[in-house]
């Protein structure tokens, strides 16, 4: 089997699918001597390596950056997979789409702000996103990530679990696309 680059990412997701990835265990330290981890919430990086050969992304496309981020990630990625529920069908994240996005702002940054935390200065009655400087813009709605690029493989679950995991990784590791069929389903 000949190494290959692989990166992990999530956009707007719980990070649940890393933690089973994780829970691989002690199958991980096989999996390292084959894989380049080039790009991950797990390592250091800051930026998307030039080229992957394998991406997993993790989470709903909900902001600007989100969108910025998955166009970069499919251009510089030769296999994308839809890691978890929240990348094929934006889950949980879609749950605040029938909200507007002031409404979401609002209530996550002040109604349920702890009250010993400062509140943003003036809030803008017809604009409240403009009052959170420090937050991506959201977009009006949280989106599948196949809304936005061609998706290669799909992993469902919420999370996937490591066997599905696992398996995919070691088909992709021996140059084949894996058959997901029956290894797990969403929301499992």
């Amino acid at each position: 089997m000949a190494k290959i680059g692989l990166a992990t990412t999530w956009l707007d997701g719980c990070s649940g699918c890393h933690m089973s990835l994780l829970d691989i265990d002690e199958l991980l330290i096989d999996l390292a001597g084959k894989v380049d981890l080039l790009f991950s919430p797990l390592v250091d990086r800051k930026t998307f390596p030039d080229h992957a050969d394998v991406t997993l992304v993790e989470g709903a496309v909900s902001s600007e950056n989100d969108v910025k981020n998955i166009l970069t990630i499919r251009e510089r990625s030769g296999i994308l997979v839809s890691f978890g529920d929240c990348a094929i069908t934006a889950n949980v994240p879609a749950m605040r789409n029938r909200f507007p996005v002031d409404d979401v702002l609002r209530r996550g940054y002040l109604e349920t702000a702890d009250s010993f935390q400062s509140e943003p200065t003036a809030i803008p009655s017809k604009n409240v996103e403009a009052s959170f400087s420090g937050i991506p813009h959201l977009c009006r709605m949280a989106r599948p990530i196949h809304e936005f690029v061609p998706v290669d493989i799909v992993l469902p679950g919420c999370p996937p679990p490591p066997a599905a995991i696992l398996y995919l990784v070691s088909e992709l590791l021996a140059g084949r696309i894996p058959d997901m069929k029956n290894r797990t389903r969403f929301g499992a």
